[in-house]
């Protein structure tokens, strides 16, 4: 039997007979199809879209619901690309400059390849499990629980993910959950040491597992798969290439490069002014100084308490006519008593339960957190930040709690403007800190920095400084702070810092304290931004006040030696500054990290991806810190390629091996190259 257009299959059934099932012609043609600048590929519960993206880039997107949406998220649009599209029998190609994907039509499984025909990334396959690869489960509707999973080889090194304090630089065989919390900062972007870039553009509360084998992305909630994938020859093209496609940080002002000074907490303003005043008394330097949370009357209110701050304009008059910015904590909580409550609450301006009472975090009262999706809400914080801090001069603003935390953190009963917090939560720091940076230009600020502790993908465009949040002052939390601030530098942030100190106490004695207090601000002298922080024991209860405030926690706080070593190390950051001016510029030129790992500048020496606790400051300085207690030497690895210059005593090295550095309490290894004239002053 001849059939024109139908295709005849002869199945067998349990009596033995034999029928035959008609396909139509059309059943068997293409899988594939294009539109614009995109492969589509389609088939029967599955419907897929790979673009060009910029050049070198491919942008996937896929789900079970037949409907791509165009939500970019936070992702930059990027000049538009024709890439060379292939549609052969059994496969398709898309190329786009140095990165093609190659489809297989009957399953669509993709592989990604770059223009020496090396695979960069394939999809995985297995034989008793259909669609292996992108996995979803129905969340009801048009939502899904999505597994998207790659091969991988053994012997890739995996750098970025923003800022997990896992005491992994290489995150090869970590897993790593994709929500901010306090000390953990998701930004589900990666560069890996074969050459490609990788961003999971997706906002859900997920995970990201990089194991031997294999490498996953889970999102607990999402309407599809979407990522970006792209081809670089160095890890500095991957970070530019990441940087064009999300922003780069405006310019540093020159008072970001100084010395912070904060702790938990100056409770007035005649508290704080003693220390400022101080401060220019001894001649040392700083640049900012932090009037930390609780200076309220209520949570939310967003202004001083007149109690203990009579006089803000004042105090803030007077710190600029010393140089010293003023940096004021604004979190996002509100109390039920606060003055704006009823207003957020009325107008929708608020997070929400899915069930339940609207409070979130028993902190001092029981607080609820105000909605910065909701354009309303960020018009409203704005204008009552604008009211009680910026119109009496105050240009800094510490969003603390930004995450938002919560307890317990149950994200599937929480309600926000965009959406579920299954969906979205990944955002909020986003645009809580747009709300204030939008706030800012609006009234023609110019230097804008902000700090925060937490962000996600593009949150660098608004003038933020990450910090690595609540962490414990002792040489294991230094060691972590070092590898979470390099991972974090390559994901677009250039301003990053820590509590210099630890912000809890580790029940060290006096003694080992002080140890781990000079180092740490040894590091912290060779950080992007350096701030003192922490709260000290032992605490004093202030009459009238729900908070305590700690210790003092001043340079001149620790004892003589103690304070003869911070001292000198910040006359070394005065002399830093228009170094880390010069690459802040660079950073926001083409998104050059300010610290960076070794291989970053050193590509081709293979010794570079295996050394995780020493990085570059800029491209001449090369900082070791010590991270251990009664250190007496220090094991360096100093790069192929270039002449060392021991910025403490002169001495030359020739680069590609490993030496063994004596150290001293009051010094931390840092070398030179490219002739750059710094020295370390030996007193």
């Amino acid at each position: 039997m001849i059939l024109s257009n139908k295709k005849m299959i002869i199945i067998p059934v349990l009596a033995g007979i034999l029928f035959t099932l008609n396909i139509s012609a059309q059943d068997t043609e293409s899988r594939f199809s294009t539109d614009k600048n995109s492969l589509i590929w389609e088939n029967e519960g599955e419907l897929f879209r790979i673009e060009a993206f910029g050049d070198n880039t491919l942008r996937f997107r896929s789900s079970r619901s037949l409907h791509i949406t165009e939500e970019n998220w936070n992702i930059l649009d990027q000049p538009e690309v024709i890439p060379e599209i292939k549609i052969m029998p059994g496969k398709a190609v898309i190329i786009n400059g140095t990165i093609r994907a190659e489809i297989r039509e009957r399953d669509g499984l993709i592989t990604y390849l770059n223009n020496k025909d090396e695979i960069l990334l394939k999809e995985a396959f297995h034989h008793h499990v259909p669609r292996f690869a992108r996995q979803y489960d129905s969340k009801g509707s048009d939502h899904f629980e999505i597994i998207l999973t790659f091969v991988a080889e053994k012997d890739e090194h995996i750098y970025g993910m923003g800022q997990y304090p896992n005491d992994c630089l290489n995150l090869k065989g970590t897993v790593l959950e994709l929500a901010q919390k306090n000390t953990q900062i998701s930004i589900p972007f990666f560069i890996s040491s074969k050459g490609y870039g990788f961003i999971w553009n997706n906002p859900s509360i997920g995970r990201a597992d990089f194991s031997l084998t294999h490498t996953s992305f889970t999102a607990k909630y999402a309407r599809q798969i979407d990522y970006f994938i792209f081809q670089e020859d160095t890890p500095a093209g991957l970070v530019r290439k990441y940087s064009d496609m999300t922003g780069k940080a405006p310019e540093m002002p020159e008072y970001g490069a100084g010395f912070w000074q904060s702790k938990l907490r100056y409770y007035s303003q005649e508290d704080l002014m003693k220390v400022a005043r101080e401060y220019k008394k001894r001649n040392l330097p700083v640049s900012v100084i932090v009037a930390d949370f609780f200076h309220w009357p209520e949570t939310g209110d967003w202004k001083f308490d007149p109690e203990y701050w009579p006089d803000p304009k004042g105090m803030v008059e007077e710190l600029e006519a010393m140089g010293i910015k003023l940096l004021v904590s604004v979190w996002p909580t509100v109390n039920m008593n606060s003055e704006n409550y009823q207003t957020l609450r009325k107008n929708n301006y608020l997070i929400r339960p899915e069930n339940g009472v609207n409070t979130f975090l028993p902190f001092a009262g029981y607080l609820t957190y105000i909605d910065p999706f909701h354009p309303g809400a960020r018009e409203f914080l704005w204008s009552k930040l604008k009211q009680n801090y910026y119109d009496i001069g105050i240009r800094m603003f510490w969003l603390d709690e930004s995450e938002p935390e919560m307890e317990p953190l149950d994200y599937e009963n929480v309600r926000y403007y965009r959406g579920n917090g299954l969906e979205v939560s990944s955002l909020y720091p986003y645009y809580l800190s747009k709300a204030i940076y939008e706030g800012q230009v609006n009234e023609g600020q110019e230097e804008i920095i902000n700090l925060t502790r937490s962000g996600w993908i593009g949150i660098q465009r608004f003038g933020t400084v990450l910090w690595s949040g609540d962490i414990y002052g002792d040489f294991e939390t230094l060691r972590r702070q070092v590898k979470a601030g390099l991972n974090i530098s390559l994901c677009g942030i250039p301003w990053w810092n820590s509590d210099i100190g630890g912000f809890f106490d580790s029940g060290l004695s006096k003694k080992d304290f002080n140890e781990v207090l000079i180092r740490w601000f040894q590091y912290g002298t060779f950080c992007p931004v350096m701030r003192l922080h922490g709260q000290r024991k032992p605490y004093t209860k202030i009459e009238g006040s729900p908070m305590h405030t700690g210790a003092p926690n001043e340079v001149w706080s620790y004892g003589e030696e103690a304070y003869g070593i911070m001292s000198r190390y910040l006359r070394i950051r005065e002399k830093l500054k228009p170094y880390i001016l010069e690459n802040m510029k660079k950073a926001s030129a083409d998104g050059t990290p300010m610290m960076r790992p070794l291989f970053y500048d050193f590509p081709d020496d293979k010794q570079c991806w295996e050394v995780e606790d020493q990085y570059m400051f800029g491209p001449d300085l090369l900082v070791a810190p010590i991270l251990e207690a009664g250190a007496k030497t220090r094991s360096i690895y100093l790069p192929d390629g270039p002449e060392w210059v021991d910025a403490l005593s002169g001495k030359k090295y020739k680069g590609g091996k490993t030496i063994d550095y004596k150290v001293s309490i009051d010094n931390i290894p840092v070398f030179t190259r490219n002739n750059s004239d710094f020295r370390i002053d030996q007193n």
